[in-house]
């Protein structure tokens, strides 16, 4: 298991175990994840931070995409400057997802979005695909998959199948908090894909849901929890 940093409460990734998994230690997103899990933190705070901390999560998925030269010439004179040299597809998984898309499209404007929805069986926990936006073949360069939680990672797994199957070239997925078992599972069977995320906690419970977690994203979202 990996080594538990001081707070108990989370874990630190192991880079043998986990090459392409990736957490972030930037002060702001640990300040604000502090916001998400207080169980005390009503909705529209709850999506605000959420929306705050998917800017800052796809601002460091996205420091090793490529850019290509263009000429534009400033108030001065003309120069040589620089834009995405990839087209870029943002793929929210709902419901939890949407509450992600808003920030990365400030990130990228020009980002197609195309949903899919998987929903966890909660006898099985095994995800089931009641919804697919995805066009008849791959359009875009780098895909962006878009979930708050990475709990079991049969979400996960599900959608890096199905955009491969689409012929997807490049995956990455971005979640706020994780558990050791999903990044396991998703490392198991898509050990191409990188992971970024804010927090790696503990373990699952008997229910699947994150320890210590925040609880149901998409209910504290949305207003649905009971």
């Amino acid at each position: 298991m990996p080594e538990p940093i001081e707070s108990g409460a989370t874990w630190r990734p192991d880079p043998e175990r986990w090459p392409r998994f990736h957490i972030s230690r930037h002060p702001a997103v640990l300040h604000k994840l502090a916001i998400l899990r207080d169980e005390d933190t009503e909705p529209k705070k709850f999506r605000e931070v959420v929306r705050e901390l998917s800017w800052l999560l796809g601002y460091e998925a996205l420091a090793d995409v490529s850019t290509k030269p263009i000429a534009i010439r400033t108030p001065i004179e003309p120069m040589e400057a620089d834009e995405l040299a990839v087209r870029i597809g943002l793929v929210p998984i709902l419901r939890a997802g949407l509450g992600m898309v808003d920030a990365m499209l400030e990130l990228m404007p020009t980002a197609e979005v195309w949903h899919l929805g998987l929903f966890r069986d909660e006898r099985t926990l095994r995800p089931v695909e009641y919804y697919n936006k995805l066009p008849d073949s791959a359009t875009v360069d780098l895909s962006l998959i878009l979930d708050p939680m990475l709990a079991t990672g049969g979400s996960a797994t599900a959608a890096i199948e199905v955009l491969k199957r689409w012929g997807a070239a490049r995956i990455k997925l971005v979640n706020l908090i994780a558990a050791p078992e999903g990044v396991d599972a998703v490392t198991k069977a898509h050990p191409d894909v990188e992971m970024h995320c804010a927090a790696l906690d503990r373990q699952l419970n008997e229910r699947g849901y994150i320890m210590p977690g925040l609880g149901d994203a998409g209910d504290r979202q949305f207003g649905t929890a009971h």
